[in-house]
């Protein structure tokens, strides 16, 4: 596999993706031609998250993987048909997400989050399985609940908007960085200084599609052939290669969820 990586993507019904026969296997086709050939989707509940395993069976130039979990957003949410997909053996798992922290929104009490995203780091842990893990305006309490439940080996910050204090902190605790459109937005000066500090073997793109259109695209759905244009971005930004930063992006998301034995 020498393509693109689209790291977390969210392809589900849920969020609005296309419903009309064969228009998922079009995204794809769309991906593959903008030189995409593995996305992972990603849960947020019981129900997209079942979605997420069943749509791997599109599987063909793009390969597709699955990960299963509860969003902090919906943290009040039953645990437990969640864990019963962690515990599956589905052949396409790969990971434990999107978890963790979010007090932007705070959809959901605090207390819930942290008890949400703790259950999910111990099924990381448990079934060796890579973490994913949501974080907005809440870096010293996930840095805590990390802490007392320990990092898991793989384990990646999806969609970082944080600083680079933030980076260097995340970094320290063994955690790898992903990197989505909002690095190309006007706005976001910090982010841009946060990606420059990253070692570019801990590094990942992804789209968070349909979110985060990068620019030139904002104003419309976001999808996973978009990852080339934030992988070309985050390349120029720290001067290095296209083709040789595509390359280790890839190897480095094909490591955090071993995709190659799946």
């Amino acid at each position: 596999m020498s393509g693109w990586t689209d790291a977390h993507c969210h392809l589900q019904d849920q969020f609005g993706a296309p419903d009309q026969p064969g228009a998922l296997e079009a995204v794809l086709e769309r991906a593959n031609a903008a030189g995409v050939d593995r996305v992972v989707v990603i849960g947020t509940d019981a129900t997209n998250s079942a979605q997420a395993l069943a749509l791997t069976e599109l599987d063909g130039a793009v390969r597709v993987f699955g990960v299963v979990g509860l969003h902090p957003h919906d943290a009040g949410q039953d645990l437990a048909p969640i864990e019963a997909l962690a515990r599956s053996g589905h052949p396409r798992l790969v990971g434990i997400g999107e978890t963790g922290l979010d007090y932007f929104y705070e959809h959901a009490a605090r207390t819930d989050q942290r008890r949400a995203f703790a259950a999910q780091i111990a099924w990381a842990h448990e079934l060796d399985l890579a973490l994913v893990v949501h974080a907005r305006d809440a870096f010293d309490d996930l840095f805590d609940v990390l802490g007392s439940e320990g990092v898991p080996a793989r384990t990646v910050i999806h969609c970082f908007t944080g600083t680079p204090d933030d980076v260097a902190a995340c970094l320290s605790l063994g955690c790898d960085i992903s990197i989505a459109g909002v690095v190309t937005f006007k706005n976001a000066q910090l982010v841009r200084e946060a990606v420059r500090l990253v070692p570019l073997e801990r590094l990942h793109v992804e789209t968070d599609s349909p979110f985060l259109a990068p620019v030139p695209h904002r104003g419309r759905p976001n999808e996973p052939a978009l990852v080339a244009v934030v992988g070309e971005f985050v390349a120029g930004l720290r001067g290095e290669p296209v083709d040789e930063f595509r390359r280790q992006t890839s190897a480095n998301t094909a490591r955090l969820f071993r995709l190659d034995a799946h």
